[in-house]
């Protein structure tokens, strides 16, 4: 069976009035649009045409929620947990209602995630960088106090960040993060070499965000831009945050979420220290596929897969297992199954195929992601 699904955007302050607006051709919106949810969670069910929400179809068990995301300012910087980090902070705040403002954990799930540019620019931060990078960008900065104390506590030893990050948003470090971000705006005036659109990035962000200590965690984060149809993956416990630009993102069903600056809401430094994956390094950019129709987004957890699929007149048939989403992003493009006949699917919009469909044929002129449960959920 086939269904068409539409959802009304989340009106987060962080959103733009014209991205989704610019994908789907009409005009900006009146207020923030920031994403569009098309799943089953219980906080915004996608609408499914004529006929309730996916919930009643699918009992709220899809294990992945896909969304179209659209930011003109940064989102919270923030990290997800395990699943066996989420399953043992359920069972710890249990008897915590759930509106309590101290509550962490929604679910007992993890939320690993993807993300996928279709502006041609999308910036996020995306894990944090290797410290003597740190440092090297650190050296061009003015030597203030704050620096200097940031300087030598990334020169100690043992388990360095997470003691920096702590120390950061602890509310100890209030000169220290006003003489940083003082230095960043000095320094992002002037050309910086290779660091020059990081700094540049941070300073942007010191103007949304003024006097947050989550603009010094961002100075130790990789600044990552992507191209239209690169993607990025976020394990758990990687720190990261969108910074501006429309997206494709998928993730497994759940709402936990840990924050770590750039926001106004509860900061949890201890619950957040505790699941943050203080390892660095670059995180790998996944590319489009520069041959064929498809492009499979390669991810290591078997909540969700993720395709892209270019149309250019010719049909193009793919093989599904479990209940699969087709998005359409751009141009005219349709859908149908061995059961069903060709549906359109208008762009900013999804159809949705039952877990008995098993091949879908796409036609037209344009591009879908395609997103389905991955790995052994569709075995």
């Amino acid at each position: 069976m086939l269904l068409s699904l539409t959802n009304t955007p989340r009106d987060y302050a962080w959103g733009s009035t014209t991205l989704l607006a610019g994908l789907e051709g009409r005009p900006p919106a009146s207020g923030p649009e920031a994403e569009v949810w098309f799943g089953d969670h219980p906080s915004d069910p996608a609408e499914v045409q004529g006929d309730g929400t996916l919930d009643a179809v699918t009992g709220g068990e899809l294990p992945y929620l896909l969304k179209l995301l659209a930011a003109a300012s940064p989102l919270s910087i923030q990290v997800h947990p395990t699943r066996e980090q989420a399953r043992a902070g359920w069972e710890r705040e249990a008897a915590l209602d759930e509106a309590d403002p101290t509550r962490n954990y929604r679910d007992d799930n993890h939320k690993p995630e993807l993300i996928v540019a279709l502006s041609d620019r999308f910036e996020s931060l995306s894990g944090l960088r290797p410290i003597p990078d740190t440092l090297r960008l650190l050296q061009l900065l003015d030597g203030g106090a704050g620096v200097a104390a940031l300087v030598e506590r990334l020169s100690q030893s043992g388990d360095v960040l997470r003691d920096v990050i702590g120390w950061l948003l602890s509310g100890d470090a209030r000169d220290e993060v006003d003489d940083i971000v003082a230095s960043v705006r000095a320094a992002a005036d002037s050309d910086a070499g290779e660091w020059t659109t990081t700094l540049g990035a941070v300073s942007a962000i010191s103007e949304t965000y003024p006097g947050d200590p989550g603009v010094v965690v961002a100075l130790l984060m990789n600044h990552v831009v992507l191209r239209r149809g690169e993607g990025v993956f976020l394990r758990a416990g990687l720190l990261h945050a969108y910074i501006s630009g429309l997206g494709v993102e998928i993730m497994a069903a759940s709402d936990n979420v840990l924050r770590g600056g750039l926001t106004p809401k509860r900061i949890d430094v201890a619950e957040l220290l505790s699941i943050l994956d203080t390892t660095t390094g670059e995180v790998p950019v996944l590319r489009p596929a520069e041959v064929g129709a498809v492009t499979e987004y390669e991810v290591p957890v078997d909540d969700f897969a993720l395709r892209r699929v270019a149309l250019s007149g010719h049909e193009v048939s793919i093989e599904v297992g479990g209940p699969t989403m087709v998005l359409a992003t751009a141009g005219g493009v349709a859908v149908r199954s061995d059961s069903e006949a060709e549906r359109a699917i208008p762009v900013g919009t999804a159809v949705f195929a039952t877990a008995d469909e098993t091949r879908l044929t796409l036609s037209g002129d344009g591009e879908v992601f395609v997103a389905s449960p991955g790995g052994e959920r569709v075995r």
